[in-house]
């Protein structure tokens, strides 16, 4: 059974991708990122000296601040955005170090989360921060007819019963030795960094979302190397 969606896409097919790096001139990185209509701004500035409270001083701090509004919602993404930016940073380069890394949203159409995420990782890279692999991450919806959809739109994900972001490895570009290509003791490949569920889906369309979420990342995965290639200059 097919689904027909408002813009015309087919149910795997991703909106316009755009990645721009060093897009502000005061911080020690940044970077856009779009999807369609959906535009984030990242900025990292540091690392700097001292850890926040309650951190392990032997390792580097992620500081994650979400600008514009503030409420549970905010915290719960900043929190997200944290853990998973911790877990692709090689923390132990930097100790006792701070990284801050601001998100501003330009506008909101849908996959907030993930195109923050794919934004920060971008950002990190334009600051030279250390990274054990860059990371890809993605939207994917369960319709009430049980079909699934990639990358929706705001009005989509109104409609949908439920929706699951995930964040998957990028291992082409990993710094770690090929034996520590692991994510959860598992070859990277195979791995996941994040997975957040909103809504009621049961086991086996969460397994088809992470199956057609890891195969639509391969062109994300390709189009984000591309833009982080060093531009070299024109003669």
């Amino acid at each position: 059974m097919e689904i027909d969606r408002l813009d015309g896409r087919t149910p795997n097919q991703l909106r316009p991708l755009a990645c721009t790096r060093n897009v502000l001139n005061r911080a020690h990185g940044s970077a856009s990122w779009c999807q369609g209509d959906t535009k984030v701004l990242a900025a990292v500035y540091g690392p700097k000296a001292g850890t926040k409270k309650n951190e392990n001083p032997e390792k580097a701090c992620i500081e994650v601040i979400k600008t514009g509004q503030s409420g549970k919602a905010e915290r719960e993404y900043e929190m997200l955005l944290k853990r998973t930016l911790q877990s692709i940073c090689i923390l132990t380069l930097n100790p006792n170090t701070t990284t801050s890394v601001i998100i501003q949203v330009v506008n909101d159409d849908g996959a907030l989360l993930p195109c923050a995420i794919n934004a920060a990782c971008a950002a990190l890279v334009d600051a030279g921060i250390p990274l054990k692999h860059l990371s890809v991450a993605i939207c994917c919806c369960l319709a009430e007819s049980g079909y699934v959809i990639l990358d929706p739109s705001k009005l989509e994900e109104q409609k949908m019963k439920a929706f699951v972001y995930l964040v998957f490895p990028n291992s082409v570009l990993s710094n770690l030795p090929e034996g520590q290509l692991k994510v959860q003791g598992g070859p990277m490949e195979h791995g996941i960094i994040t997975s957040v569920t909103q809504g009621a889906m049961p086991v086996e369309d969460y397994l088809h979302c992470l199956e057609r979420g890891r195969a639509a990342t391969a062109k994300m995965s390709a189009f984000l190397r591309k833009s982080l290639q060093p531009k070299l200059p024109i003669d």
